[in-house]
């Protein structure tokens, strides 16, 4: 193969060309492409023809894959393709009443995957198998340059903080099967992580949010936390940092969800939508010292 990497944007993410995914990579293949993503945080291969095997083969280059969650975490029937528990459906379809997979079609706002478990994600790939011509776009931000972009006196109050990551809502806004909605953010169900993060490839420093509902920095009072999570989602989420994809049949996009955020933009109800995603384990996040 001919591997090129050609930007998307100023802020983040490249395109991948001269690579058919429908065949085996390899090593030095997926060493450029693994180089690629550390520099760039996102990468899309477009034009792709996948099958679900191919999919979980690639995915499974970059670690362990978790299996899809039940359809009882997004309040649906089922989430995941037959005989490929690795595979998440993301779909706004229903049949016989029965939604084909999770999350529909609503606006999904800003953050970062499942921040509610100690060890949360280190990557997702998403494949685009039915997308609507209008909406329906993905947004990525660099959380990198969000921190780096800090002042120094901001840099200074967040570097010993942890926040709790909550894990009553979904990334669309309902309510989790099982879950009672939360009075008091002190006392929200979920995993606690520093505001900063290391990668732990890289080495470089970033902003680790999460979701902003729920959210509470321990030790604070609350108008204190909200105060600084405030000013701090603000900045992390200007369009100077972001990036926004919108979908063709047959691409493939993978971020690293250590270091990005990401987002979906509404798309019109009567459009279709089938987009297939693997999500590789990762490790509890830390903050080494500087």
């Amino acid at each position: 193969m001919n591997i090129e990497v050609r930007p998307v944007s100023e802020a983040i993410g490249a395109e991948i060309s001269g690579v058919d995914l429908s065949r085996d990579i390899s090593d030095d293949e997926f060493h450029e492409i693994l180089t690629a993503w550390h520099d760039h945080l996102v990468l899309l291969f477009r034009g792709q023809t996948l099958s679900d095997g191919r999919l979980v083969a690639f995915s499974q280059r970059f670690g362990t894959l978790d299996l899809a969650p039940p359809g009882e975490a997004y309040n649906t029937g089922t989430n995941s393709v037959p005989g490929m528990p690795e595979i998440t459906v993301l779909s706004n379809v229903v049949e016989n009443g029965v939604p084909l997979g999770a999350l529909g079609n609503a606006e999904c706002v800003w953050h970062i995957d499942m921040t509610y478990a100690e060890e949360p994600p280190s990557a997702c790939l998403l494949y685009g198998i039915e997308v609507p011509r209008e909406g329906g776009k993905t947004g990525v931000a660099n959380m990198y340059l969000a921190y780096d972009s800090l002042s120094d006196e901001l840099k200074a109050k967040i570097e010993s903080l942890e926040a709790i990551h909550d894990n009553t809502y979904t990334s669309a806004g309902t309510l989790r099967k099982g879950f009672k909605a939360v009075d008091d953010v002190r006392k929200a169900p979920g995993a606690r992580h520093p505001l900063v993060r290391t990668h732990p490839d890289t080495g470089r420093r970033s902003l680790f949010l999460g979701r902003r509902q729920n959210q509470y920095i321990l030790g604070l009072d609350v108008a204190e936390s909200e105060a600084i999570l405030d000013e701090l989602w603000e900045h992390a989420t200007r369009d100077e940092f972001a990036w926004h994809h919108r979908w063709d049949v047959g691409d493939l996009l993978i971020w690293d969800n250590r270091c990005t955020m990401h987002r979906r933009d509404s798309f019109p109800s009567d459009a279709r939508r089938i987009l297939h995603r693997t999500q590789v384990q990762g490790s509890r996040p830390f903050l080494k010292a500087a």
